[in-house]
């Protein structure tokens, strides 16, 4: 999973956030020096990845974009389904996206120095673009993909990404929608944590009914 979707499944606890957003970024023995909790946000990041990478749904979604993106198309589609996640938003919580994503930011702000150096590089980009806001656009997750094509080793085709995307919309849709309850439940179960306003009848008899982000056609 992309980024929205890791602070959404690390639940209220900042220090359990705040590692999870800089789990990529914490290598080997440094994982020591950090509290405890901070630690189990790292490895929950970690856990969240290995669940998404061998989940059947994500794997049949990645083979639409391996012509293009070989053993980056897994990238692509944890970008994708941060975009599901941000569109859904209310059917995943009932506090608005934009709320989230500003108080995550304050909290990262108060937090900065503690943040490993290439995050702290990060974070004011993230601030600056509103990049985790805007998920819930094509526009955003299209941007997304053009700056990880020109600061990172993902090759540069996003215009092979969006159209694929837009052609199989309402499949790579439904891949989330059953990947996603499961990677919730799995959290909850390993780990204790629920994310902030989930509730179980939000899932009625296996259906699961779509409430789009309501600041969608708001800005």
């Amino acid at each position: 999973m992309n980024f929205l979707a890791h602070l959404y499944l690390s639940g209220d606890d900042v220090d359990i956030r705040m590692g999870n957003f800089m789990g990529d970024f914490v290598k080997g023995r440094s994982l020591g020096r950090y509290p405890d909790t901070i630690q189990k946000g790292i490895y929950l990041h970690r856990a969240i990845d290995f669940y998404t990478d061998t989940h059947p749904a994500t794997a049949e979604v990645r083979k639409l974009f391996r012509q293009g993106y070989r053993k980056y198309a897994g990238v692509v589609v944890d970008v994708f389904f941060d975009h599901f996640l941000a569109r859904y938003w209310g059917t995943f919580s009932p506090y608005p996206l934009r709320g989230f994503t500003r108080k995550f930011y304050y909290q990262m702000i108060l937090r900065y120095r503690e943040l490993p150096k290439a995050m702290r590089s990060l974070l004011p980009l993230l601030i600056q673009s509103d990049r985790l806001y805007f998920y819930h656009k094509i526009e955003g997750v299209e941007n997304t993909l053009q700056i990880m094509s020109r600061v990172t080793s993902l090759p540069d085709e996003t215009k092979f990404a969006i159209e694929t995307l837009t052609y199989h919309y309402s499949y790579i849709r439904d891949q989330f929608l059953i990947f996603f309850p499961d990677i919730i439940n799995f959290v909850k179960v390993d780990y204790n944590i629920t994310p902030s306003g989930w509730e179980e009848d939000l899932v009625k008899s296996g259906t699961i009914e779509l409430k789009e982000n309501k600041e969608e056609n708001s800005e």
